[in-house]
């Protein structure tokens, strides 16, 4: 586990509770406090709640939730009818006035989100959406032992370039590297240069890129270039699993289209570079046929670092043609 990356959560967390005000007194530009705002939420969305249901929603105790649904009752907010099934429970409902906070509160929480998400690019508010969805059902799991009944959805694969797949690409790279090796500025500025100059050849047919996607949003990255090399000989480059799909065999998939790729074509070697110490890859590189082929010091990323180099032999023999047509295309 990366406690420097459970901290940054923690941080930000607390962060996002100031900043929406749960510090303060009252809520949402009312006169009530956190409990009582949620409450009214609540009620509103779902038209009528029980004292005990508020109590489990909220995961506050029964006394306390009593407390605080005789003031919002005594205020005018809140109505108390029986239930038509359970004598002895009382349903509650929003009263006009109550259905008049309910919108102010709706509003000042849509304009407090509106004027986040307007600092933000699609992609990054995307990002937010999915990921802050994924982190609630995460909590709410470790709380409850239940698995979150809606899974997320499900990722496929493409090998075709979409736009911001550049900057996509770059920015997972930057993130993985920067916690994994320490690389910064320099190093992701190499990769958004060679992917700017590796994009514009994908028409060339022994190049090729493929995405993962998720929910709208690229979340891992394979390519073979054919062409920088030569000799028959393909190099596997930007290959990368967004942290939130990492460990789901979807870099496994990844690797097996593009080694697939690899053999259809023709080439005689595949070639991939990394660093020691990414052990889980290296684990994927070689169950996959890679060979650990050269070890050295280099600093070509902005930092020293032992670089390795993996290369894995054809496994199939080649389509009639195809080495040739690979040579034509080869520098």
């Amino acid at each position: 586990m990366d406690y420097t990356l459970v901290d940054d959560i923690r941080a930000s967390s607390r962060q996002m509770v100031r900043e929406l005000g749960f510090m303060h007194p009252t809520l949402a530009g009312t006169h009530y406090p956190p409990s009582a705002v949620h409450t009214l939420l609540e009620i509103g969305q779902r038209s009528t709640m029980t004292a005990a249901e508020v109590a489990s929603c909220l995961e506050l105790d029964k006394s306390s939730v009593s407390r605080m649904l005789r003031k919002l009752i005594a205020a005018g907010e809140l109505s108390e009818g029986s239930h038509g099934q359970d004598g002895r429970a009382k349903v509650l409902r929003l009263t006009p006035q109550g259905r008049k906070t309910h919108r102010a509160i709706e509003t000042h929480a849509r304009l407090q989100v509106l004027a986040a998400l307007s600092h933000l690019g699609p992609a990054e508010q995307r990002d937010i959406h999915a990921g802050l969805a994924r982190y609630a059902q995460g909590l709410v799991q470790q709380r409850t032992g239940v698995a979150p009944a809606t899974a997320p959805p499900a990722v496929r694969i493409t090998h075709a370039y979409r736009p911001t797949a550049i900057g996509r690409i770059t920015e997972m790279h930057a993130r993985f590297y920067a916690r994994h090796a320490g690389f910064g500025a320099y190093f992701e500025g190499k990769v958004a240069a060679g992917l700017a100059e590796f994009v514009p050849r994908l028409e060339q047919p022994c190049n090729r890129l493929w995405l993962a996607h998720q929910g709208g949003q690229i979340v891992g990255s394979v390519a073979i270039d054919g062409e920088d090399l030569g000799h028959h000989r393909a190099h596997l480059r930007w290959f990368i699993v967004d942290d939130g799909i990492r460990g789901s065999g979807m870099g496994r998939r990844l690797l097996q289209q593009a080694l697939d790729f690899c053999d259809r074509i023709g080439f005689a070697e595949t070639h991939l570079w990394t660093f020691s110490g990414l052990d889980a890859a290296r684990r994927l590189y070689e169950s996959a046929g890679f060979v650990l082929e050269e070890e050295f010091d280099g600093d070509q990323w902005g930092k020293p670092l032992r670089e390795q180099r993996f290369v894995r032999l054809r496994t199939t023999a080649a389509p009639r043609g195809a080495q040739r047509g690979v040579g034509r295309l080869t520098r």
